[in-house]
């Protein structure tokens, strides 16, 4: 009996994140598009609309450690933040204009971002093992993704406000299906909130270190070209012909299954080094590919850098996260992992945002809604490599602790 409620627990955890995931990927993949090919907004006002999930990821551990652990239990927290999330996206859907667009997204992404830690806290409150049930609960969220993107290719709707309002009423259902997850009480609901208690000064300590400074560092500096594809690919390939866009990008997340998976065969043969190596290397092949491909007779080089994400993500960021729970004593590993989520997904993303939408301007032909796609793309091609190559000399790890990295990530990835 114990075993069927537990997988039980397990389905209802799934579902909520096939929901989670489905949420974001209806509107970030093409609301760049929506905004150049319908709006006619510039490359930096795209660019900064795509950024605030970037500042909704700079607030999120504030959110996060001062209601969820501290106030209220996170099911109903989590409701809140998405029946709020659904009205803003609602609303962003019937605006034209930059300030009312940037200023509801930005709204909207400070409610949002903070579920994605949220749902990962629930499942893990409610899992005896997290190293080896969590992860086929959170593969339901890349699927999630994956049906949404395929379901808006095949509407053909990826320059429209329609995936908007598909993720408000997504957003909904979310915040109703929250209130039938598991009780989550807050654990620290007597504990005083302080910034030390999300970012230990320990674990800011840990910075210190020239290994883990240089990561930290090289995960900043990358998150900056990163952002080009999740800015503009869409509207790139949209642009260049490429029809359904939108589902074709899916094999992106494809690709990251099958990483997932072949990510322990190759540690043990690469090591933490040359595993990051091999992650940064291929943001650089992979916008190589997008500026010397065309939707013809090369298409098969713009199939090559959206499949190729698997590497270009897991490879980094995944073993990024298992060289961190390595490094970090277990009393600061969750502070560790979210100091970095900071510096990346929040300081690294947003200047990628801002820099991103500066750069495609400057590429504009003749200031319209038009690109030098292949100069954006060499220009992101070019940086990747650069930190790629200063990365490969300055950064040293001993021999011995890539050996305690291996076995620490086949057990993850179980």
């Amino acid at each position: 009996m114990k075993r069927e409620i537990a997988l039980l627990i397990k389905v209802r955890l799934a579902v909520m994140m096939f929901l989670e995931y489905a949420v974001w990927g209806t509107w970030y993949v093409t609301i760049g598009t929506w905004l150049s090919l319908t709006l006619h907004f510039t490359g930096q006002q795209v660019g900064l609309v795509v950024g605030t999930t970037a500042v909704g990821a700079i607030v999120a551990p504030f959110l996060v450690g001062l209601i969820a652990d501290k106030l209220f239990a996170t099911e109903k927290v989590l409701a809140v933040l998405h029946l709020v999330c659904g009205i803003l996206l609602f609303f962003t859907a019937r605006q034209h204009t930059f300030p009312a667009i940037y200023g509801f997204m930005l709204l909207y992404c400070c409610f949002f971002m903070p579920t994605l830690a949220l749902a990962n806290s629930l499942s893990f409150r409610h899992i005896r093992d997290p190293k080896e049930e969590f992860g086929p609960i959170r593969v339901l969220g890349t699927i999630g993704w994956i049906v949404i993107g395929i379901l808006l290719g095949k509407m053909k709707i990826e320059a429209t406000s329609t995936p908007l309002l598909l993720g408000s009423a997504g957003s909904i259902i979310m915040s109703l299906y929250c209130l039938t997850l598991p009780h989550t009480p807050p654990l620290a609901r007597d504990a005083k909130f302080t910034l030390s208690s999300l970012f230990p000064r320990e674990a800011l300590m840990l910075l210190t270190e020239r290994s883990m400074a240089i990561f930290a560092i090289a995960s900043f500096l990358i998150c900056i070209p990163l952002t080009y594809y999740y800015t503009f690919t869409n509207l790139f390939l949209n642009q260049s012909g490429v029809t359904n866009a939108a589902g074709k990008m899916t094999g992106g997340q494809m690709s990251e299954l099958i990483c997932m998976l072949l990510i322990p065969f190759f540690f043990r043969r690469l090591g933490v080094k040359y595993m990051l190596a091999a992650g940064m290397a291929s943001w650089a092949l992979r916008y190589t590919f997008f500026a010397l491909g065309n939707a013809d007779s090369r298409a098969w080089m713009f199939l090559l850098g959206i499949l190729i994400h698997g590497v270009c993500y897991d490879f980094f960021f995944v073993t990024g996260q298992i060289y961190i729970d390595r490094k970090a004593p277990p009393e600061l590993r969750s502070a560790a992992q979210g100091l970095i989520a900071f510096i990346t997904l929040g300081l690294g993303m947003f200047v990628g945002s801002w820099l991103v939408g500066v750069i495609a301007d400057h590429y504009s032909v003749n200031g319209s809604n038009n690109y030098n796609w292949r100069a954006i793309w060499l220009t992101a091609a070019a940086a990747s490599a650069i930190i790629l190559v200063l990365f490969l000399f300055v950064f040293h790890e001993k021999e011995e602790e890539d050996e305690a990295s291996t076995k620490s990530l086949e057990s993850a990835s179980l």
